[in-house]
């Protein structure tokens, strides 16, 4: 079109342009239909920009002859010109397309790696593997297989389902490692990869359709080799993590079977003792002796009871079942109701209190707050000296009120009064946080508090909580 209308236009003016000058202008048309149409829109071009040079402005006019030598050497130049601008401008064309085929190689290379570095599962992975396969060289269908005691499985798909008929045939035909150029069925056009491990087949990858070039095959190729290593690391990721869980659980059990031998010990001998003293020797006992007798059975049982209570309770912890259901409630009144729990095993005298007047009403779950000073009490009774004094003590700070509860005893070293609150830590001075401590920690984290151990002023240790603080205006609301 634009060798017509070049000619339209310089038409009327054949007459004061000479032919040299023509020949020069009909190269344009030319040069452009091959930027813009390629090598064969080009040729075309220059086959009609020569016959209307020809035809209209080189005499004689009118016909496709050539009169002069001139007139030879004027067009035997322009098709030289624009032979060579064509050449040139197709081998920047294959240049340009060549590029972009490297830039979307290395797209694909950098997708499909960044893909088999993520830390995933390894049923995520294979589905991962699937969808880049299909989305990133645009295949009908993608199926992955893998091998389950030495009989191929289908692990994931994406694209265009299978049929049954196919699935039949991969899952009895994929059995050994193939080529991708190795078709299962020409009929149904399915051909596969092998993902192998340093000679070990994993799994194989099958295509549906021949959407796919050499360039393509080569760089499937490359993804499989990079797939199975992938395959292989999840794999080995979830067999370590296996590991380290089953480890875990060992050391829990063995740490359990410790809690256990060492907490309920005591309490079970001496309930054996006194309960064969009394069976054996109930003739020859005195009243006092035996109302002794059953006063320590029934002092054990209770200690029994509440560490069984601790179990269960560490049970619905680790389960999530457990919930905080906060109500106002005086810090003395929660005292009270945690010193009755474990009156049986108090002597007189034991206890002091340093609750001062005026206290400001807490906001927390009784029964969590109430299990937190059964449990430090019961572990201050543990471990203070004969005779020694257990002090109860509540301060306001702030909007919040600090409790305490302060032993005699020897103390927790300071390298070990963060790790005491773990389950079953034993410290330098012989002692064992059990899982008193652990749980009095997760119930005031409950509330959004803190606890923590310091030594008490007279030697010893002392345990102090944070409670939530009620201001009185919130109280009368």
């Amino acid at each position: 079109m634009a060798a017509v209308a070049l000619t339209i236009v310089l038409l009327p003016l054949r007459g004061e342009v000479n032919v040299s000058t023509v020949t020069l202008i009909f190269i344009i048309p030319g040069i452009g239909a091959e930027v813009v149409g390629g090598i064969t829109a080009g040729l075309a071009t220059v086959l009609l920009s020569a016959s209307l040079l020809d035809f209209f402005f080189i005499p004689p006019y009118g016909t496709l002859s050539i009169g002069s030598t001139q007139n030879w050497v004027g067009l035997g130049v322009y098709l030289v010109v624009v032979a060579l601008v064509g050449v040139t401008v197709w081998r920047l064309k294959q240049a340009h397309a060549e590029a972009q085929r490297r830039a979307l190689s290395l797209r694909r290379v950098y997708e499909l790696s960044e893909l088999l570095v993520r830390d995933e599962s390894t049923e995520d992975l294979l589905h991962s593997i699937v969808e880049a396969v299909h989305n990133v060289f645009e295949i009908e269908s993608v199926a992955l297989f893998v091998l389950d005691e030495e009989r191929p499985t289908l692990a994931a798909a994406a694209g265009l389902p299978f049929t049954s008929e196919e699935l039949h045939q991969l899952e009895s035909g994929v059995g050994h490692a193939v080529g991708l150029s190795t078709a299962l069925s020409s009929a149904a056009n399915l051909k596969t990869v092998s993902l192998s491990v340093s000679g070990r087949p994993v799994g194989v990858l099958v295509f549906k359709g021949d959407h796919y070039s050499d360039e393509d095959r080569e760089m499937l190729f490359t993804f499989a080799n990079d797939a199975a290593i992938a395959m292989e690391r999840a794999d080995l990721r979830e067999q370590a993590r296996r590991s380290s869980l089953l480890e875990e659980i060992d050391q829990l059990r063995q740490a359990v079977m410790g809690a256990v031998s060492h907490d309920l010990r005591t309490p079970l001998a001496t309930i054996k003792v006194a309960s064969s003293t009394l069976v054996s020797r109930a003739t020859h006992l005195s009243e006092t002796a035996s109302h002794e007798l059953h006063e320590l059975i029934d002092l054990e049982t209770d200690r029994l009871t509440r560490l069984l209570s601790n179990l269960l309770d560490m049970t619905r912890i680790e389960a999530g079942f457990f919930q905080v259901r906060t109500t106002t409630h005086e810090v003395a009144d929660l005292v009270d109701d945690a010193l009755s729990a474990v009156a049986a095993g108090l002597r007189h005298g034991r206890i002091q209190l340093d609750l001062p007047v005026g206290l400001p009403s807490v906001d927390v779950d009784p029964v969590l707050i109430t299990q937190v000073l059964v449990n430090l009490v019961d572990n201050a009774q543990r471990h203070s000296p004969e005779g020694g004094v257990i002090t109860i003590a509540a301060r306001p700070r702030g909007d919040d009120v600090i409790v305490s509860v302060e032993d005699q005893g020897s103390g927790v070293p300071a390298a070990d009064r963060e790790a005491i609150f773990n389950r079953f830590v034993h410290s330098d001075t012989g002692g064992r946080s059990g899982l008193g401590l652990t749980i009095a920690k997760t119930f005031v984290e409950a509330h959004g508090q803190r606890i923590w151990c310091e030594e008490a002023p007279g030697g010893g240790a002392r345990f102090a909580f944070t409670l939530p603080g009620v201001r009185p205006e919130e109280e009368v609301s």
